[in-house]
């Protein structure tokens, strides 16, 4: 049995209209499943408190993000990565990414008193924030604060993302912690924000080792994709020995995608969340607390983040999207929404389809060549 954390306060995490990580994603998510006849029935989670957020960001940022929780930018703000295009400063900031940081870490500690074991966090992902610095939309990492907790209960956690953008935030915050793997697959940094990512990031000091990264080139397909992903992830986890598994579910990998050059479809979303749901089984128990992330094409996202909480939930997956949700969500969009949860078969003009999946073989291979020594 799953556990689906959410509250409506999560959409108050919100850059404004023309800003792309729009709280619509989830609306849309919620009243899908609704009108599909599986509404969410969620776990509503505390606030994070001040002293949380603090386990992994410094004060003087906290401080400052408070500052700017009267929608006006306070001085040198910029030195913490707010008042920008990605992190513009809003009304309630502070209390809204509190907010999100509050699901992911109740999340963590459902799962930590053996309360829950399977946990989806229907917001959160917040993957780019650092200790002293906002990121790439992301005010506060929820991700990190749930995984120091989850280390303060002496278990070890593999984290696993997903997410086109590479998780920086998330394997700095755990650089030199051999408690934590981070484990991310995402569009090379050579051509994508935030321009990190390299195989060569494999951690520090006694965290040497445990961080491991799969840069993909740009217009990979769902095969190399999958072939990178089963090359890398199983054995990682296999070698580690997590005792849960946090996972980044971005969505931001599909084809439509407007921020990122990855080529992934809806099905191949619905492999990889199975996926990550067998090695849960077989490494942690069923122990996995998963969020959401990026993902900018509502319609696709919209389709993903609804197969991700009818998997969790092992519910089966309906052929047809109901057209009275089509029509009330493509007339708010102003664009026609795709009739089936799935996408429909799509075939892509790759130029260069054999070089680019030879070359994420390639990676994978150094990855694995990289890590080797610290796990023999």
């Amino acid at each position: 049995m799953a556990t689906l954390l959410f509250h409506d306060r999560y959409l108050d995490y919100d850059f404004g209209p023309e800003h792309p990580f729009s709280p619509t994603r989830q609306e849309m998510v919620v009243h899908l499943l609704e009108a599909l006849g599986h509404p969410i029935d969620p776990v509503e989670p505390p606030v994070a408190t001040e002293d949380e957020v603090r386990r992994v960001h410094s004060q003087a940022f906290v401080n400052k993000v408070e500052a700017a929780s009267d929608g006006r930018p306070p001085p040198q703000a910029w030195d913490y990565g707010i008042n920008t295009g990605d992190v513009p400063v809003f009304e309630d900031m502070d209390a809204a990414s509190r907010g999100l940081v509050g699901g992911t870490l109740h999340g963590a500690r459902l799962i930590a008193k053996g309360t829950a074991s399977r946990v989806l966090q229907l917001g959160g992902g917040l993957h780019h924030a650092h200790r002293g610095r906002a990121s790439g939309f992301c005010v506060y990492n929820d991700l990190s604060v749930a995984i120091d907790a989850l280390r303060d209960q002496d278990l070890r956690v593999a984290y696993v993302d997903i997410d086109v953008h590479h998780g920086d935030g998330v394997q700095f915050l755990h650089y030199d912690d051999p408690g934590v793997l981070t484990v991310s697959l995402h569009e090379s940094g050579q051509y994508l924000f935030p321009g990190s990512g390299d195989v060569e990031e494999i951690g520090e000091g006694a965290g040497e080792g445990f961080a491991i990264n799969v840069p993909l080139a740009p217009h990979t397909e769902s095969e190399s994709y999958r072939d990178a992903f089963e090359r890398v992830v199983p054995y990682a986890l296999e070698k580690f020995g997590p005792d849960v598994i946090v996972a980044q579910c971005g969505a931001d990998a599909h084809f439509q995608d407007p921020l990122a050059d990855l080529l992934l479809t809806s099905q191949t979303y619905e492999a990889l969340f199975r996926d990550l749901l067998s090695l849960a089984n077989e490494h942690t128990d069923g122990k996995i607390l998963c969020t959401l992330g990026g993902g900018y094409h509502l319609d696709a996202v919209a389709r993903i983040w609804t197969l991700l909480a009818l998997i969790v939930r092992d519910r089966e997956l309906p052929e047809r999207i109901p057209a009275s949700w089509r029509e009330k969500w493509g007339d708010q969009l102003n664009d026609p929404l795709t009739p089936s949860l799935h996408d429909p078969d799509s075939s892509f003009d790759v130029s260069r389809r054999s070089e680019i999946a030879e070359h994420n073989q390639q990676t994978s291979t150094q990855v694995l060549e990289l890590i080797a020594p610290y796990w023999y």
